[in-house]
């Protein structure tokens, strides 16, 4: 999937059907000339679904889908017969996604189920026809109720990435270059910050024909938890993954202050995002020496508080298969 079709964020109106009136007949037959009420009722308005599906990974098809509206339902006609419900309409989102009010900003449901059909927004119940308003006082009723109008709104869709782990580092810490050498993704690669705009999502193949799923996020800049840089933009995604993969370059002036700031912005935006799992790995190490890589050890054995972490260069090929028997690990306790 490449940058451009990955779409987390559209804003769609969507509205009901109405609900049809009912009818106001009286029968009228040969020989019978007062026959009493007959009218039927009006059919429902068609509702507006939202359903979850797993093979979906974005909302890229509804980014041109910016009015969705259900059919009005039929009206009610003479012998009692009920109107036809008016034609649904099924919003289909991938897992993950969440159903905001946009004018204020409630969250009315997430959907994290394959198949989990919500209601958006309910048709308008259809009229009563006049036979239900008969009575011994009132034998001939020349009245029928109309149909329940459209409810309608605007809603934002979020898409909250579901992955199992999610790269956090600054921009330029190698996150798209670990993702295209773990798995068959193809992210953009540059040597400039904020290469990556989108999440890219990756399956990397482990031993034995297993499998997991890493996610690319955006890179994140001090502040962003007041939504500095791209800010929410990208925090949200993490919300999702169980396990964290912190990525410092070799080459910072101190990995352990990088490090910290990282898990402060995570902290700021959600503080329960620091009851997951986490692994910081070192990158770039390629360009360290044994000497270089032991006298570094010595000093995060004393910053880091027993933080576990690795050293790893994606170009060199080197601590892969240890990462990912580590990620596997963690994964799978």
């Amino acid at each position: 999937m490449t940058e451009g079709n990955f779409v987390d964020y559209v804003k769609i109106y969507v509205a009901s059907g109405k609900g049809g009136k009912g009818s106001m007949h009286l029968h009228r037959e040969k020989f019978i000339e007062k026959g009493g009420p007959d009218g039927g009722d009006g059919g429902r308005g068609g509702h507006v679904y939202i359903v979850g599906n797993e093979g979906l990974w974005t909302l890229f098809h509804l980014k041109f889908a910016r009015h969705i509206k259900a059919g009005h339902g039929g009206d009610g006609g003479s012998s009692r017969s009920t109107g036809s419900d008016g034609d649904d309409r099924i919003i289909e989102v991938p897992l993950g996604t969440v159903v905001k009010d946009k004018e204020t900003g409630e969250v009315l449901f997430e959907i994290t189920e394959h198949g989990e059909k919500r209601i958006v927004v309910a048709g308008g119940k259809g009229g009563l026809g006049n036979w239900h308003f008969r009575s011994s006082t009132n034998q001939t009723p020349r009245y029928s109720q109309p149909g329940m109008p459209i409810n309608e709104m605007d809603v934002v869709l979020e898409l909250k990435v579901l992955a199992d782990v999610g790269l956090v580092g600054f921009p330029n810490a190698g996150k798209s270059t670990l993702l295209s050498v773990l798995t068959s993704a193809k992210p953009k690669i540059a040597d400039y910050p904020f290469t990556t705009l989108k999440p890219n999502l990756g399956i990397v193949s482990y031993r034995d024909f297993k499998s997991f799923v890493i996610a690319d996020i955006p890179g994140i800049i001090e502040g962003a938890a007041e939504g500095k840089g791209l800010g929410h933009y990208f925090l949200r995604h993490i919300e999702r993954n169980s396990t964290l993969l912190f990525m410092v370059p070799a080459d910072a002036e101190d990995i352990a202050k990088e490090y910290e700031i990282l898990v402060d912005e995570l902290r700021r935006y959600n503080p329960e995002m620091l009851d997951k799992d986490r692994l910081l790995v070192i990158t770039k190490c390629d360009m360290l020496d044994d000497e270089l890589q032991g006298e570094l050890k010595e000093q995060l054995d004393a910053e880091l508080n027993e933080v576990p972490y690795m050293f790893i260069s994606s170009v060199a090929q080197q601590g892969l298969t240890e990462l990912k028997d580590k990620l596997w690990e963690m994964l799978n306790r």
